[in-house]
Order: structure tokens, then sequence, then C-alpha cells
């Protein structure tokens, strides 16, 4: 009677996941009753759309937000691995989110119900950003699957009028800062679609209406006022092909927005943070590593121009790379390119100022002794080899000139 006791050691060593441990808090509908834009007689419940606060407490909050919306096909929520557990991993770093339970087409209702949904809860938020403690200038939406293509219309259909103004909130932006989308339904071309999505989203009436697809499929929407994207896909998805994800990146890039796109090799469709995988589950790492170093964990920062040299052993570097890295851990961090012995980065792509741990990592050839390429990893001054290295990055900073020891 092994079994159980191997699957207990299985279980244990899974990373810990937020939803497990926290509690849903209450929700709120969007609208005040009787104002709900696009409601159905008869449908008191699934007719209301809400949002789930989860908002960070003052002293650990940065300030940073996002609306997230899950998927589902636009015909049911994936609200926990999709909504609860995704909100909580945004609590564990300082950012308060925001869970959209959207209206359904599999409850009659069709776009553009679902764009006033999400038009309205960015709204709300950045509206009572003060009372959130949310800075209204780094407010993001993030999508899964179909929740996905919303937040891609969100990101791309800001400025259509979704609704009737009805109140003070509505004055606010509907435009989110920045996006992240997840294994996103993108298009609603039927090549690549997901059928059920298309279908649940413009209705019974409109599902083979080709103008009315193309209106929603977010890749032929994209403009210069796109915000910059963060993009998560696996190849192995039969659900949601690829192509919708490779897509809206390519026209990402075709308008010169910032975006960033992974593409794992393996992973079905659907797996939410997916901690369990080794390979797969680094997709919200790699998010994270995405959010610092845009800066969208904290307040704007004066960034700074940095150049220099880099020897080691005596010898310029011929390829490696310096990297500052904030003592303050919502900053953002620059890495700077060696080539020749020099580096250099321009004032937009700089380090923040601010005091700042330097990490080396140089690639040596010994052309005296006739060795191979070494590549050496160090965050240590040779004049202080017990410490690390650290500087103070200030406006009007001088060339650096570090000289570096490979013992």
């Amino acid at each position: 009677m092994r079994l159980p006791s191997l699957l207990f050691l299985t279980l244990a060593c899974l990373p810990w996941i937020p939803s497990l441990q926290a509690e849903e808090p209450d929700s709120f509908p969007l609208w005040p009753d009787g104002k709900t834009p696009y409601a159905k007689e008869g449908d008191a419940e699934t007719g209301r759309p809400k949002l789930y606060p989860y908002v960070v407490p003052k002293d650990k909050a940065n300030g940073c937000a996002v609306v997230v919306t899950p998927g589902g096909g636009y015909g049911g929520l994936a609200a926990d691995h999709e909504g609860h557990q995704i909100a909580q991993w945004w609590n564990e770093r300082g950012v308060s989110a925001f869970v959209l339970h959207y209206r359904l087409g599999s409850h009659g209702h069709h776009f553009p119900t679902q764009l006033a949904d999400v038009q309205r809860a960015i709204r709300t938020v950045r509206s009572r950003a003060g009372e959130w403690n949310v800075d209204p200038d780094r407010l993001g939406v993030m999508g899964f699957s179909a929740g996905g293509h919303l937040a891609s219309m969100a990101a791309t259909l800001f400025g259509e009028k979704a609704y009737d103004t009805s109140d003070a909130i509505d004055e606010a932006s509907a435009r989110p800062d920045f996006a992240v989308l997840c294994y996103p339904v993108i298009s609603m071309d039927k090549a690549k679609t997901h059928a059920g999505s298309r279908r649940n989203l413009l209705g019974p009436d409109k599902a083979e209406d080709e103008e009315a697809a193309r209106h929603v499929s977010s890749e032929l929407n994209v403009t210069d006022e796109t915000p910059p994207t963060f993009i998560f896909q696996t190849d192995a998805d039969t659900v949601v092909p690829a192509e919708n994800a490779v897509s809206f990146y390519l026209a990402l890039r075709e308008h010169h927005i910032p975006s960033e796109l992974h593409v794992y090799q393996r992973g079905p469709h659907g797996v939410g943070l997916y901690l369990g995988d080794p390979i797969t589950g680094t997709w919200s790492t790699l998010l994270d590593n995405w959010m610092r170093a845009n800066g969208w964990y904290a307040a704007e920062s004066k960034r700074v121009a940095v150049s220099g040299s880099v020897q080691m052993d005596g010898h310029p570097v011929g390829w490696g790379s310096v990297t500052f890295l904030p003592s303050d851990e919502s900053r953002p961090f620059a890495t700077a390119r060696v080539m020749g012995g020099k580096f250099s980065l321009p004032v937009n792509d700089g380090p923040p100022v601010g005091k700042s741990k330097l990490a080396f990592t140089a690639s040596i050839f010994e052309a005296t002794k006739g060795e191979a390429d070494r590549v050496i990893q160090t965050d240590r001054l040779s004049q202080n080899p017990g410490e690390p290295a650290y500087l103070d990055v200030t406006p009007g900073l001088e060339p650096l000139a570090f000289e570096l020891s490979s013992q």
C-alpha cells in the first residue's frame, strides 16, 4: 500500500499554488441596478457582469493593477485557474488584480456586450485608483484563451464606443497600459479560430457573417496606439492554434509596438500557471521579468544613459555584458552588451537612478596559451574580491571603467 504515500510526496513537491490557500473576495456589479447595457429580461444573475477585487494593501502595493479575463470559449468561465489563482500570483508581486466575470454567449449575450464589460471594468479600476492604491497609468489587462481574445479587443478597440455613457466612471479611459495574452484566441478567421468562441461571441445570427468576424479579429485591429504586449502560447495547442498568437505578434511588430512572444513546444491548451511543469511552467517567470524590465512594477523613475569599458586580467573583454540590478527589486534592470571592451546604453534603456548591484559576463580567448573561449560570470570587482560590486546611478554619470579578475 505504498501508492498513497508516494502520491502525497509527489504533491508535496509541487510549487505552492496560492488559490489553495486564499479565499475569493466579494464581488460587485459593474453597473448599478437597472443601468446595465444590453441587459435581457429574466437573466438577473447571468446578465450582471461583475468584478472580484484582489486589492493589495497600501504598504505592500507597488501601484500596478491588472484586469483579468478568464477563458471558456465565451460559453463559460475558467474562473479558478485562469482567474482566482492568477490574481493571487499578481498579489504576491504587489499588483492588485480584478477578475472580470463578463457576460457569455451561452446565456444569449453577444458582441459588443463583452467589449462593453471589459471597457467598463478598466474604467472602473481607473476611476477608483486612489481607493485601491493603483497608479492609473499602470493598469493592464490579462486574458486566457477566449478571455485572451477579450483582452486583445480591450487593447485594440478601446476607442470603440461599445455602450452609452451612464455616469462619471465612463469618463475614464478604457485603454489598458499593457496587455498579457495567454494562449489567446485572436482571429475569427475560420481557418485558425476557435469555432466555439466565434459562435458564442457573434451569436447565431452573425456566426457566418464574415464582415462581423473580421471586425473582431484582433490582428486586423492593431494600431500605433495598441499597448505593449506579452504573449504566451504552446505549439502543441490544438484547441487554439499558435497562428493566433503569432499573427497578433506580427501585427504588433508591424506597428513597432514593444512586445514579447513565447511559444513553448509542449503543453496543452488551458494550462493556467502550470507551475508543476519545469519547462512550460516558466512562462510566468518570463512575464515577471518582462513586467519589471518595462517598469510596470514601479512608479516612473528617471533612467540614466551609461557607457564605459570592461577589462579582464588587464585585457579588453571581447564579448560579454554588464547588468545593472537595482536594490529596489520593483525597479527595471538594464543590461548592456560589451564588445571590444566597450559598452553603452541610451537613456531610454539605461538603469534607473539609485543603487544598483553589478553583474558581469565575459567571454575570454586565451590567445597566448592557445586555449578556447571561456565564459566567466561574476558580481565582484577584482579590487574588492570579497564584496559584490555596487554603483550609485546618478544623472550625468561619467563613463565607467571596470577592471575584473578571472581568478
